[in-house]
């Protein structure tokens, strides 16, 4: 939740930052907000994803901007416990008894590591495969992060086209309407500042967000290897609790074992 809001918060405090300080300088929103420059970055930097990426990948980017403000928070010290009373039940009445108590493990991966071990894959074998699927599921996420990267490189680009663009056509009226040459000036330097501003508020933020939700992920996963291959080979209960609670920051750890450590 901590996260969610705080991204808001961090993109809300970067525009009213940016914009709040040119306006107290004596700057008008009307000003900043000319339609060419915004045309020109954004529908530029759109283009370049398209012609670089797809249009496939490029819709896509409407879901993994959702992805990143909104994340899906795991449940880490509930999935611990879970494999804590299941490693109870396993090591009462075997590790066929436990089948009914995959629905207490709140995630597909881990579920489907313990149906494998269920099912009676060894644990090198499980471990192979699980490090398999989180090799493609990285790879699959950093190809996603790939896409933002790439726009904060395209948008400042954009942005000095835009500014080539109006300087040209300033040239090109000069000793005419100085209007018209100050209009164009203007023109100029407000796409450089959406270029420069879509990228580092924008799209580069929301590339390292997707890396921070990889990360969890990724640490939901090894969490999960860890407890079904503890789970397979009998370890005791309390030690296959603290293995994994181990992997957890102090703070969280203090908080599940109930003791300071």
């Amino acid at each position: 939740m901590m996260r969610m809001y705080g991204g808001i918060l961090g993109l809300s405090l970067g525009v009213l930052s940016i914009f709040g300080a040119f306006l107290l300088e004596g700057g008008s929103l009307k000003a900043l907000f000319l339609i060419a420059p915004i045309i020109i970055v954004f529908g530029g930097t759109f283009a370049a994803t398209i012609i670089g990426f797809g249009m496939e990948k490029f819709t896509s980017i409407f879901k993994l901007i959702k992805i990143a403000y909104f994340p899906r928070k795991y449940d880490l010290k509930g999935l611990i416990n879970s494999y804590f009373s299941i490693s109870i039940k396993a090591r009462k009445e075997g590790l066929l008894a436990i089948e009914k108590e995959l629905n207490t493990l709140n995630y597909a991966f881990p579920k489907k590591m313990v149906r494998y071990g269920i099912d009676g894959t060894d644990a090198n074998m499980l471990e192979d495969i699980a490090r398999l699927e989180m090799k493609l599921v990285q790879e699959r996420h950093l190809a996603n992060v790939t896409i933002f990267n790439k726009m904060g490189g395209y948008a400042p680009t954009m942005g000095i086209l835009g500014t080539v663009m109006a300087l040209i056509m300033t040239l090109a009226n000069a000793g005419s309407d100085p209007d018209l040459l100050i209009k164009n000036i203007a023109t100029a330097f407000i796409a450089t500042l959406w270029g420069v501003l879509s990228a580092n508020l924008i799209w580069l933020p929301i590339g390292d967000r997707l890396k921070e939700c990889h990360l969890e992920e990724k640490h939901m996963m090894e969490i999960s290897l860890e407890g079904t291959i503890a789970l397979l080979s009998g370890e005791i209960p309390s030690i296959l609790k603290a293995r994994l609670v181990g992997m957890l920051p102090q703070k969280e750890q203090r908080e599940l074992l109930e003791f300071r450590i």
